[in-house]
């Protein structure tokens, strides 16, 4: 697909998505039952690669990271990053470990709920390096306690300044479920705090369906607010 495409609409056992920002590139595609999306970035300066959770089908992570792989190392994955504890975002993630031996990343509050030992827990404002790119950590609690985001802050011939990989804390049309009054507010609170007030016009790159940008979304936060979920 074009990376002119913003709205990144995959579908099971359909082809990737890409997205071509220039030092980086994102592949996207869609695994399992629940259509959950698994991304994939590439340092195209140094082709270490970094994969937004591995939530279903390692076959088809496994096809993912062939697209683009250097002949020396097709299948190579350097980083896993699981966004959040629910299950339906980390199946394939023992396998893809036990194959590709990545290093696993993931929010400290959700790392012990995870099917396999995390080497790097992260919380707000720490940063994953993936060869010469720099991803922010974004913690947005309240669809868990540990749920974290990812910003990669680069421009591509698509004019998008930031790309945001938000799991299911946000997604068009509103932030994620949350299971009481509190989570919901926590969760609106980081997602004003530390995603619409820093990220301006950012493409969001959500756990399931189409992307968004955070300009389309931005006056529909105070009904969100007002109808509580």
């Amino acid at each position: 697909m074009s990376s002119a495409d913003l709205t990144g609409h995959v579908s099971p056992g359909g082809p990737s998505w890409v997205l071509d920002l220039g030092p980086a590139v994102v592949r996207k595609c869609s695994v399992g039952p629940m259509d959950n999306n698994a991304y994939l970035v590439t340092c195209r300066a140094t082709g270490k690669r970094l994969l937004v959770d591995a939530a279903d089908d390692a076959p088809r992570l496994h096809r993912l990271l062939a697209e683009d792989g250097a002949a020396d190392r097709p299948e190579a994955l350097d980083t896993l990053l699981t966004t959040h504890r629910h299950q339906d975002h980390h199946q394939a993630l023992a396998e893809m470990v036990r194959a590709t031996g990545a290093t696993t990343v993931a929010g400290a509050d959700d790392a012990d709920a995870l099917p396999v030992p995390v080497d790097i827990r992260v919380e707000q404002g720490d940063r994953i390096r993936v060869g010469d790119l720099e991803l922010d950590v974004v913690a947005l609690r309240g669809h868990t306690p540990g749920s974290v985001a990812l910003a990669l802050g680069t421009l591509g011939d698509t004019g998008v300044w930031t790309t945001l990989f938000t799991g299911d804390s946000f997604f068009p049309g509103g932030p994620g479920k949350t299971g009481s009054p509190e989570d919901f507010a926590s969760l609106m609170d980081d997602l004003e705090q530390r995603v619409f007030g820093v990220y301006d016009d950012a493409l969001v790159l959500p756990g399931h369906g189409d992307n968004t940008t955070l300009g389309a979304e931005r006056d529909d936060l105070p009904g969100w607010r007002e109808r509580g979920w």
